[in-house]
């Protein structure tokens, strides 16, 4: 059964817990909202006034008469006489009169919740709205002998014409992989290869300690040190306490004053200078791998380093095509978007912004800067999908089982993996809606280029 719950200015609806009422009033906070009476619409015996229309949102004020809610609450009572037990009377034969007096909230409330439910169905219906999020009632007013009353605040999903989305011009910027970017890249598998030999020289740059630090409190008092692994010169350590850590041998302790660095995060902390105690426990020095055709077989199907720079350089020359494609895309995207204006359900770009404020494990303290910063690449993101929902439901693009099909046998020959198999683990990891959405968006992007100009430069 429908239930109403106050949640902050509004009474989400439908949900699980209910609505307290009292005759007269029902006390709920809500917002405000500017309004005007625009026409006055008789649906049945339910009277629907249109109060504001602003974009996709709408409010509807919403009236069932008296009759209505007497016959309601009749048949309320008559259910509740079915099911209820009274003294003196057999089980289900108490009259509803007596039922109706025994049980005169609950029996409210059950048609409070079934009215406006059924008014909501009615309003949906008559009014042939296609709803964009859940809707909100409030300003319930449910007294004694009177009609029952209630905000309806509603938004519902734009209409996109798309009038013009064909005769743009873009512009390809093509990214050239240079040499430096393939030294890199390998520089960074070296790296990753590399191994960590014992020295009993002093530390340096680049090598791994493991050390014992101090620092003396507000009176001087030098505490017991705490055991850390750092690798200097990787920012792990203020300048100062590496400076002390270079001047120790393996197995000394050394202490003396550090200042700390204007910069430092902790601003109470800034420019202060505070005894420190390093002992350094042991060093490391990290020897890399040579470049040659044996460290190529080591990370992988390679039989020389030139068949791993070759890997590299196509690996990073079809990372740089998708980020082309990409970025050609957007800008396309941008332009349709520019030439045709429509509006954007508030909630969807909330919803939106939350889920990357949870997925980013945003703090509670820094959520209303990440929501204001966030919002507007948000709402770019909503238009985004709903250009490429109108476009692939107008031009009958949607990716069928057939394309879908299509597209994982591909990625199966491409892997010499079994199609069936892999179906069976996109299904199980629920990527299945997603692979669909990206065949989908592939055949949107294909279409329009089709009937689009893009120029290539650089």
């Amino acid at each position: 059964m429908l239930g109403l719950v106050p949640s902050g200015p509004w009474v989400r609806f439908p949900l699980q817990r209910r609505l307290r009422w009292d005759a007269g009033t029902v006390a709920v906070r809500v917002g405000e909202l500017p309004g005007y009476v625009t026409s006055l619409v008789l649906v049945m015996n339910i009277e629907i006034i249109p109060k504001k229309t602003d974009g996709v949102e709408r409010l509807l004020q919403i009236s069932v008469p008296v009759e209505t809610v007497r016959d309601a609450e009749d048949k309320a009572a008559r259910r509740y006489a079915t099911r209820v037990r009274l003294p003196g009377f057999r089980p289900g034969k108490a009259p509803p009169a007596v039922v109706k007096k025994k049980f005169a909230d609950a029996i409210r409330q059950e048609t409070l919740e079934s009215l406006v439910q059924e008014a909501y169905k009615e309003v949906v219906e008559r009014e042939q709205l296609k709803l964009a999020s859940q809707p909100h009632v409030h300003d319930v007013k449910f007294g004694e002998n009177e009609p029952l009353t209630f905000e309806l605040h509603l938004e519902v999903r734009p209409e996109i014409a798309l009038a013009r989305i064909q005769g743009f011009r873009v512009q390809r910027t093509d990214r050239h992989v240079t040499d430096e970017q393939v030294r890199e890249q390998v520089d960074q598998v070296r790296e990753q290869r590399a191994t960590w030999t014992p020295v009993e020289d002093r530390p340096a740059p680049g090598d791994m300690v493991t050390v014992v630090l101090a620092t003396a409190d507000e009176t001087g008092a030098m505490p017991e040190g705490k055991q850390y692994p750092l690798v200097l010169g990787a920012g792990q350590a203020i300048p100062g306490i590496e400076e002390l850590i270079m001047e120790a041998q393996p197995g000394q302790t050394i202490e003396r004053p550090v200042k700390w660095p204007e910069d430092f995060p902790d601003e109470a902390q800034r420019s202060r200078t505070k005894k420190v105690r390093v002992t350094v426990q042991d060093v490391k020095r990290k020897a890399l791998p040579e470049l040659d055709d044996a460290f190529a077989r080591e990370v992988g199907d390679f039989d020389s380093i030139d068949a791993l720079r070759k890997a590299v350089r196509d690996d990073l020359e079809a990372n740089a095509q998708r980020e082309t494609e990409s970025e050609v895309r957007q800008r396309l995207l941008d332009d349709i978007i520019g030439a045709n204006a429509f509006d954007i359900p508030p909630s969807w770009v909330a919803q939106l912004v939350d889920a990357y404020a949870n997925a980013y494990q945003i703090p509670e303290g820094e959520k209303d800067r990440f929501v204001t910063e966030f919002r507007p690449m948000a709402e770019r993101q909503v238009r985004r999908d709903l250009v490429i929902d109108t476009v692939a439901e107008r031009e009958s693009l949607t990716a069928t089982e057939a394309d879908l099909d299509d597209r994982i046998a591909e990625t199966a020959a491409k892997r010499g993996g079994d199609p069936g198999q892999l179906y069976a683990s996109l299904q199980k990891a629920g990527r299945l809606k997603e692979l669909e959405r990206s065949i989908t968006e592939d055949k949107v992007f294909k279409w329009l280029l089709e009937r689009n100009t893009v120029e290539t430069n650089g």
